[in-house]
């Protein structure tokens, strides 16, 4: 075991979770591929293309613009959150606010025929309720934001912080005046 373990660099339980994982996704590749094999051919390098030429440069310009908004600090000499930082505080929900556009879009852009006779249900809310969603997203979102804010612009007390206070404000032994 030891052995093995020096020369694949980690446990053989990783190696065998990783050969599984290859099998599964070997397993699904050949059900994937035993229908309509020229149509998931294309549908694959169509998504890669429109994923590198456009969406790619897309949110990169994006990501950039925001960057540029939120990355400017104050100068006063206190301390801040890193743009670094602040900036994931958008991301994240922008993120999950997409993934879940791209996910339910044929109901929330209404789709979706017949989805009302099937189900008995409204077709109409969908809009709205993303909406909502994505609009909850980022109030949660600027909620963190401000308690990190705040977090970083509380003063600081304690014992700690006196006996520093303390140190440099004492002129130090044996220094001549």
């Amino acid at each position: 075991m030891k052995g093995l373990r020096e020369r694949y660099g980690a446990s053989p339980l990783h190696l065998l979770l990783v050969l599984c994982s290859f099998a599964l996704a070997a397993y699904a590749g050949v059900r994937l591929l035993t229908g309509d094999t020229l149509g998931v051919v294309v549908w694959f390098v169509g998504a890669a293309l429109l994923h590198d030429l456009v969406l790619l440069p897309l949110y990169t310009v994006t990501d950039r613009a925001v960057q540029g908004i939120l990355g400017r600090r104050r100068t006063t000499g206190e301390r801040s959150l890193p743009a670094a930082g602040r900036i994931n505080y958008v991301r994240v929900p922008a993120f999950v606010a997409l993934l879940l556009l791209l996910v339910w879009y044929p109901l929330i852009l209404d789709r979706v025929p017949g989805y009302p006779s099937y189900t008995a249900l409204s077709a109409d809310v969908f809009w709205g309720r993303w909406l909502l969603i994505t609009a909850a997203l980022f109030a949660a979102s600027a909620l963190c934001l401000m308690a990190a804010l705040w977090r970083t612009h509380a003063p600081r007390t304690g014992p700690g912080r006196t006996r520093r206070l303390r140190r440099r404000r004492a002129p130090a032994a044996g220094r001549k005046r």
